[in-house]
């Protein structure tokens, strides 16, 4: 696919962190750890600044899933779980599935109810409103949008928890490595474009179990649940003492959390190469890099909404 090289002046105006209620599409493999959970449960307590629109599952394939395909049916179950325990039922039928599999090649997209329905409500966008997409899995759901229609580009901003930081040695990255072709598209799209990198930035944001027991554990149903799913998780790792990195919820913090929480930059959008590097060409379209978070005031924050 050869991408049209967008307009910096339009797309900066966009990577502005917004304003007032937005609407947002979450794309989550919920399923593959605790943090999806985290981040979509915040999400859709933060009623006076998010409208959800949809829900997509998003791809994965590791030692808890039997195929690319199971892992997405799985994280498809996991979000109609969230919804029934947070009381948002109302939202089960703008919950799609997605990809069976990862691209095959940077042309193709893959068929699916989440990239088919991403395309219809980015064209269906009022003129001037963007749609805002929270990618915190494999990119293959977004990337297979762009493809079945490239004009989405000027009717969506993208906020993607993926990759390592620039300065790390590689960014062989769980989310980005599992479908390198769907991260190159993305990349090269010219779509607005936020990315979170994972060790170097959202890293900064971990708990621990004391922590979740005074400020989830016993707050509400789904601060039960997200507690016991963590430490459940947490007792599989080796060692007496563990930290877990709430990653995911990271996305939705740039959207609607403390203004003074993190710092961000802009910069060229890098070339993904297929064995996890960046290469950079100064010649390409801007997207906003975030390379701070306030882990304090992230947690505060988060804290304070799901005790709630």
């Amino acid at each position: 696919m050869k991408w049209k090289q967008p307009s910096d002046s339009k797309n900066i105006l966009k990577l502005n962190r917004p304003e007032g209620k937005i609407r947002l599409v979450i794309d989550s493999d919920a399923y593959n750890e605790v943090d999806d959970q985290y981040a979509i449960s915040y999400a859709l307590k933060r009623t006076d600044r998010i409208q959800i629109d949809a829900i997509y599952a998003a791809p994965f394939f590791n030692d808890i899933a039997e195929s690319v395909q199971d892992g997405m049916e799985k994280s498809y179950a996991e979000i109609k779980k969230l919804l029934h325990m947070l009381k948002r039922d109302d939202l089960t039928e703008c919950v799609y599935k997605g990809s069976n599999n990862y691209l095959q090649d940077e042309d193709t997209p893959q068929e699916s109810e989440a990239a088919r329905d991403l395309v219809r409500r980015a064209m269906a966008m009022p003129e001037g409103e963007v749609l805002y997409v929270a990618a915190i899995g494999a990119i293959t759901n977004i990337a297979s949008a762009l493809l079945m229609e490239p004009a989405i580009v000027d009717k969506i901003v993208l906020i993607w928890l993926g990759g390592h930081a620039h300065y790390w040695k590689h960014t062989r990255e769980f989310n980005l490595i599992q479908d390198v072709a769907a991260a190159r598209v993305v990349f090269d799209s010219g779509v607005p474009m936020v990315q979170i990198p994972c060790e170097g930035v959202a890293s900064r944001l971990a708990t621990t179990e004391p922590e979740l027991c005074a400020h989830m554990k016993d707050k509400s149903e789904i601060g039960a649940y997200l507690y016991r799913i963590t430490c459940d998780i947490a007792a599989r790792q080796e060692g007496k003492y563990w930290s877990r990195v709430i990653w995911d919820v990271s996305t939705i913090m740039w959207l609607v959390g403390p203004e003074k929480g993190m710092s961000e930059h802009l910069i060229h959008s890098p070339i993904v190469t297929y064995d996890g590097t960046y290469s950079v060409d100064e010649r390409r379209h801007l997207i906003k890099v975030i390379d701070w978070f306030d882990r304090d005031q992230i947690f505060e924050e988060m804290f304070t909404v799901l005790e709630d």
